[in-house]
C-alpha cells in the first residue's frame, strides 16, 4: 500500500509541478474554442429546445479537456519513464500491477478533473448552466477519465518513442473526441453519420455528461452509463492483463 500512495503522490506531483502546461493550458484552449464556436453560432444554432449554443457547448468542451488530459496524463508519464530509463524505479519495488495500474489511473483522472473543472469556472462568466443531475456528472467524469487514463496506459506501454505516442493521439484520441458530439448534436448529422457515431464511445461519455446538466440529451443516459461502463471494463482488464505480463516493461 505504501507503494501505491508513493507512486500516486509522485504522478500527481509530476503533473501539479509544471501546472501552467498541464492544468492552465487546456483550460485556456477549451475557453477559445468557446469564444470562437459560441459567437459564430450562437445564433444559428439551438441543439436543445431552450438550451443556447454556447450552454449546450461548455459540457462537451468540459467533458473534452477531461478525456484528452487524462490520456496526456498517463501516456506522457509512461512514456517518458520508459525514454529517460527511470521506468525501472518504479518496477523495482515491491508494488503489484494493480497499485501501479491505480495509481497512474487515478494520477490521471485527477489532473482531467482539474482541467474540466477550469474550465467550467472560466465559462461562467460567458453563459449560465444550471445542474439538474450532478451524480450523473460526476458518474460519466470518473468514468470517462479513467477510460481515457487506461488508453494512456497503453499507448505509454505500446509506444517506443514519442512520435508512435502522437499518431496513437492524432489518429485515435482526437478523432473520437472531436467526432463526438461536442460542438453538435449527433441528430444534426446525415443518417449514416449518425449511425457511425453510436459506435463512438466517447459520444456516450459526452452526451451522458451533457445530461446532468440539462436534464436532456440525445440519447438515454442509462444506455450511456452502460456503454462506458462495458468499455472501461474491457479496456481496464486489457491494461491490467499487458502490466500483469510486463509486456514491453520488463526486458
Amino acid at each position: 500500500m505504501e507503494g501505491f500512495k508513493t507512486l500516486l503522490y509522485k504522478e500527481c506531483l509530476r503533473f501539479w509541478k509544471v501546472g501552467f502546461q498541464t492544468v492552465l493550458s487546456p483550460v485556456l484552449t477549451a475557453v477559445l474554442y468557446l469564444l470562437i464556436f459560441g459567437h459564430v453560432l450562437e445564433d444559428h444554432v439551438q441543439p436543445f429546445p431552450g438550451v443556447s449554443y454556447t450552454a449546450f457547448l461548455v459540457p462537451g468542451l468540459v467533458m473534452m479537456t477531461v478525456l484528452q488530459n487524462a490520456f496526456a496524463n498517463s501516456s506522457s508519464s509512461l512514456i517518458q519513464s520508459k525514454i529517460t530509463g527511470n521506468i525501472v524505479f518504479v518496477l523495482l519495488p515491491p508494488i503489484s500491477y494493480r497499485e501501479f495500474y491505480s495509481a497512474y489511473v487515478i494520477a490521471a483522472v485527477l489532473r482531467g478533473a482539474m482541467c474540466g473543472a477550469g474550465v467550467l469556472l472560466a465559462a461562467l462568466p460567458f453563459v449560465s448552466i444550471d445542474i439538474a443531475q450532478p451524480g450523473w456528472i460526476l458518474a460519466f467524469t470518473l468514468l470517462g477519465g479513467a477510460f481515457l487514463a487506461s488508453l494512456g496506459v497503453i499507448a505509454g506501454i505500446w509506444a517506443d518513442k514519442f512520435d508512435q505516442l502522437a499518431a496513437f493521439q492524432n489518429f485515435l484520441i482526437m478523432p473520437l473526441t472531436m467526432l463526438s458530439g461536442v460542438f453538435y448534436s449527433i441528430y444534426t448529422l446525415p443518417a449514416f453519420w449518425q449511425g457511425v457515431s453510436h459506435y463512438n464511445p466517447v459520444f456516450y461519455m459526452i452526451d451522458g455528461f451533457r445530461y446532468g446538466f440539462f436534464g436532456v440529451s440525445d440519447v438515454a443516459p442509462e444506455q450511456s452509463l452502460m456503454v462506458v461502463v462495458a468499455c472501461f471494463a474491457v479496456v481496464s482488464w486489457g491494461t491490467l492483463n499487458l502490466l500483469k505480463r510486463g509486456w514491453k516493461l520488463r526486458a
